[in-house]
């Protein structure tokens, strides 16, 4: 166990519009990385306009701890159904890490609720294919969800933009 005094571990959650990689790191050391989906509309800020934001964003809630896989979710709401992989509904499964935009131009994106959650449209995963949020395979959602914390940094980076989030003060 870490001293008391010791800083807290400092995670940061990248998505990749261009590469649909969303990479895990603590302290600048890689964790994790997991193929995901964003918007098929490509990015931007727009309510309604079906497109992924970019830029700094915090984990504002974690939802579904516990849940099922394919646990389906409406207004992060468990609707006590399972839904199966397939087409159909554009469904929010398993868990919601819900978005908070830290910049000036993403920051209705809790409003506009976009989240990272699991789909049931896994054969989409590592395409463009959302409609504004950031999806992952519902197995992947669940792990990415037990490591991290509510208030762990996101940095969505634009299309043709490098993993690499602004310095903060």
């Amino acid at each position: 166990m870490p001293p008391v005094d010791s800083p807290p571990q400092s995670r940061l959650i990248e998505v990749s519009i261009d590469r649909q990689i969303l990479t895990l790191s603590e302290n600048g050391v890689l964790l994790r990385e997991w193929p995901v989906s964003t918007a098929s509309r490509g990015a931007g800020f727009e309510p309604g306009s079906f497109t992924t934001p970019t830029g700094r964003f915090r984990i504002a809630e974690k939802i579904g701890t516990g849940a099922p896989l394919g646990a389906a979710f409406r207004s992060r709401l468990a609707t006590g159904k399972i839904i199966p992989q397939g087409g159909g509904e554009d469904a929010i499964l398993t868990r919601i890490l819900w978005l908070d935009g830290l910049d000036a131009e993403n920051a209705n994106t809790r409003k506009r609720f976009i989240y990272i959650h699991g789909t049931n449209r896994e054969d989409l995963i590592g395409t463009p294919a959302s409609h504004g949020c950031v999806r992952m395979k519902n197995a992947d959602v669940a792990e990415l969800h037990d490591l991290v914390r509510v208030g762990d940094q996101v940095w969505i980076a634009p299309p043709s933009d490098p993993l690499r989030p602004p310095k903060t003060a």
